[in-house]
């Protein structure tokens, strides 16, 4: 197996804008893993609020290549238990574990949803994100999109920007990436209109600390984001919130996520599949989780202006899955 590495600069389309700062550009890391003439690609992104930097990783996968090199072929649950042993950030070790789920189902001249059994007769609409902006001009937004589902960030809380969002009658999920304060979310989660919400994502800063004061059993679906890392949180999300964002990169790739499905409908929690502001490489592999989940946020590659690769597509919200081998992936 030989591995190779390459960082990508991705011009976005327009300004993504959310509490956490407003971005022109993201860039991120392109895994590729080769044997006996097949390639498998996995992508992680450079996202300063994680604090993830591309340079550590590649300094990382240069001590660490001639050990990734010289693996046999396995199943990927193998490949992943070695992968756990290097010690790797979440991040790295997810574009590992995707490319190696991509080469392995192209070696084995089968895709994804054919190795995991997966039925994909029933999907999930992925949302589009709408950036922080003045209520009027996201309203503008939304009523010109040809999609149906949409995520709107917010930095700050509004009641009058909530109840002309809630008046739209349109598919709205909120978004405010922790910027909310706890008695914000009390007047939240006590007002029945906030129920036609899809969901409320990460209302708060992370932290035990702040989610304690969210009730699941409220009329706000609050979603998890930067509060769920991986499936060691899910248990004490329980009381506090009804539904979880997985994305790959957090909590460590495609393996661990399978994993973290199903321990998730265990606890009856509502699942998202999400991304980050990625390729058709990074979202090739999050969209073959979507048959087993109840929301998809898959955007990703339609906020970029230059992609790099052909897979799984999301036209105007719909998730047309590649059943190519592996993650279906091939670099344009």
């Amino acid at each position: 197996m030989v591995l190779s590495w390459q960082i990508v600069k991705f011009n976005l389309k327009e300004t993504f804008a959310i509490a956490y700062g407003n971005y022109t550009f993201r860039e991120a890391l392109i895994v590729t893993l080769q044997s006996h003439g097949e390639k498998g690609f996995g992508e992680c992104t450079s996202i300063d609020y994680y604090g993830i930097n591309l340079s550590d990783f590649e300094m990382i996968l240069a001590k660490v290549k001639n050990q990734i090199e010289s693996q046999k072929t396995n199943h990927p649950t193998e490949f992943y238990t070695f992968l756990l042993s290097l010690n790797l950030p979440s991040f790295l070790r997810s574009a590992l574990d995707c490319a190696y789920w991509d080469l392995f189902g192209k070696l084995e001249k089968q895709s994804f949803l054919a190795l995991n059994e997966i039925n994909f007769n029933q999907l999930p609409e992925s949302s589009i994100t709408i950036s922080v902006d003045s209520v009027e001009n996201q309203i503008k937004k939304i009523s010109q999109s040809a999609w149906s589902k949409f995520k709107v960030k917010c930095n700050h809380f509004s009641e009058s920007d909530i109840t002309q969002l809630l008046q739209l009658n349109k598919n709205i999920a909120l978004d405010s990436n922790g910027s909310f304060t706890a008695e914000e979310c009390l007047w939240l989660e006590n007002n029945q209109k906030v129920s036609e919400f899809t969901y409320l994502e990460q209302p708060m800063k992370t932290g035990a600390e702040q989610y304690s004061v969210l009730h699941s059993d409220k009329y706000a679906n609050w979603m998890a984001d930067e509060d769920c890392q991986d499936i060691s949180a899910l248990n004490d999300l329980v009381p506090h919130y009804k539904s979880i964002n997985i994305k790959l990169v957090k909590c460590g790739g495609l393996t661990p996520a399978l994993e973290m499905i199903a321990e998730a409908r265990k606890l009856g929690f509502k699942i998202m599949i999400g991304c980050m502001t990625e390729s058709t490489i990074g979202i090739s592999a999050g969209a073959v989780l979507a048959p087993w989940c109840d929301y998809a946020d898959l955007d990703g590659a339609n906020l970029i202006a230059n992609d790099i690769a052909k897979g799984t597509q999301i036209v105007n919200g719909k998730i047309q899955l590649s059943e190519n081998h592996g993650l279906g992936i091939q670099l344009i």
